[in-house]
């Protein structure tokens, strides 16, 4: 990358020694606090790191974290990878991240939905990653069609090049505003936000999933040239190829974050078999799927923090015989509304053994009722196990699904687990 401007070099310093004097201090990891001070001193700043760089951007409501991480891993074939891969997802936050690692080259930037159209001004990526759009944090989040309006008019005005999930109607609509695109088949498993066209407002029509279309304005499915063959865990490249994933992260959800790794590495000049080779070696993404063992029993952390998350984390839970653990909180980074809660069907959960905790576990009491599911309340995760201990000597694994603030609760508990 060129040459940093001095006034852009002192504020890089600066924010390095806020970030590294956060960390020694214990109050966080840095990430929030040196981007802060460091644009007090150089507002451009974002721009000045990027010059040089070639940085893929990538967001979506689920699934950045991870993404990113598996990019990031795929890049660093090539060495040094600037990254903000544990989730500090808005500018101060790429500041730390590019200010951190200056001599690399290449880039991966996870990016809040809200802040995408001002990021990708800021820095000219070389590559923009969209996987979905769906509800989150109602009480301080923008309707979701007009974030895929605002993501469709920054694409328009950039040459980058969208690499995005053509089976969710609202990222494609966004996609199709950007001059150049790579479609990936990467499915949707929650559709309730996206039964309408986002061009014209019609009925979207979808006799064979994945395909869908609107009737009234002609919008529909662009044409894909990767995809994910879930049954038979394998990715398809453009060329035909089929590649056996048999990654170490569970679920669809992760095989579909797998296809959009490989096919933005493969902008980067990578061969996807090398990617998913790379992609293999990862087993958990900032204490994301983790297992834990104490008291005996494996304790599996799985975030969820809205509908299609939980979604997708239902669908990875162990056989019914295997305990789950529900919490939720309500802090500020969750979003105060909980009403995403009447959302989410929680009867496949009838057959299993259901606790429920954090702040707002009343609230999560009375939709479960409402379902017909049978739960107990705690307040800890060791409590839950004392009283299965105490009742099946044998148990040996707990799931645990929880929302932002209450998974980080319990992760911290457990040493911060990565």
């Amino acid at each position: 990358m060129s040459e940093l401007p001095l006034r852009a070099q002192l504020a890089s310093v600066l924010g390095r020694s806020a970030a590294g004097l956060s960390r020694a201090t214990g109050r966080g990891d840095g990430s929030v606090i040196g981007g802060r001070v460091a644009l007090k001193v150089a507002p451009d700043l974002l721009g000045e790191l990027s010059r040089g760089r070639r940085l893929a951007l990538v967001s979506a409501t689920n699934g950045k974290t991870t993404t990113t991480r598996l990019i990031a891993q795929a890049l660093r074939e090539f060495g040094g990878v600037a990254t903000n891969e544990y989730g500090a997802n808005m500018p101060t936050g790429h500041i730390t991240a590019l200010s951190s690692d200056k001599s690399a080259v290449n880039g991966v930037l996870e990016v809040d939905e809200k802040y995408l159209p001002q990021v990708i001004e800021a820095t000219q990526p070389a590559f923009v990653v969209l996987m979905n759009l769906s509800r989150d944090q109602m009480d301080r989040a923008s309707e979701i069609n007009l974030l895929a309006k605002k993501w469709r008019t920054a694409l328009g005005k950039t040459n980058t090049h969208v690499i995005a999930n053509a089976d969710d109607p609202l990222v494609a609509w966004a996609g199709l505003g950007a001059p150049n695109a790579t479609w990936v088949s990467a499915g949707q498993r929650w559709k309730e936000d996206s039964w309408c066209c986002p061009e014209c407002g019609g009925h979207l029509k979808r006799d064979t999933d994945p395909y869908w279309e609107c009737p009234e304005c002609g919008l529909a499915r662009p044409r894909t040239t990767w995809s994910v063959d879930n049954d038979a865990d394998t990715l398809v490249a453009p060329d035909g190829q089929r590649i056996k994933l048999q990654l170490n992260l569970p679920g669809d959800a992760n095989r579909a974050n797998a296809a959009i790794a490989a096919a933005t590495a493969a902008g980067y000049g990578i061969h996807p078999e090398r990617t998913i080779d790379r992609l293999r070696e990862i087993k958990s993404v900032a204490g994301r799927y983790t297992s834990v063992v104490t008291m005996g029993v494996e304790v599996r952390l799985l975030l969820s923090k809205n509908p299609a998350g939980w979604l997708e984390s239902f669908a990875v839970l162990d056989p019914p015989r295997v305990p789950v653990i529900l919490a939720v909180n309500a802090q500020v980074p969750d979003g105060k509304d909980t009403s995403w809660l009447w959302d989410v069907d929680y009867r496949v959960l009838r057959d299993r053994r259901v606790f429920v905790m954090g702040e707002r576990r009343t609230d999560l009491a009375l939709r479960l009722e409402t379902d017909g599911v049978p739960f107990e309340v705690a307040d800890r995760v060791d409590e839950v196990l004392g009283r299965l201990k105490s009742e099946r000597p044998d148990i040996t694994k707990v799931d645990v699904i929880a929302n932002y603030t209450a998974f980080q609760q319990i992760r911290t508990a457990y040493g911060r687990v990565q």
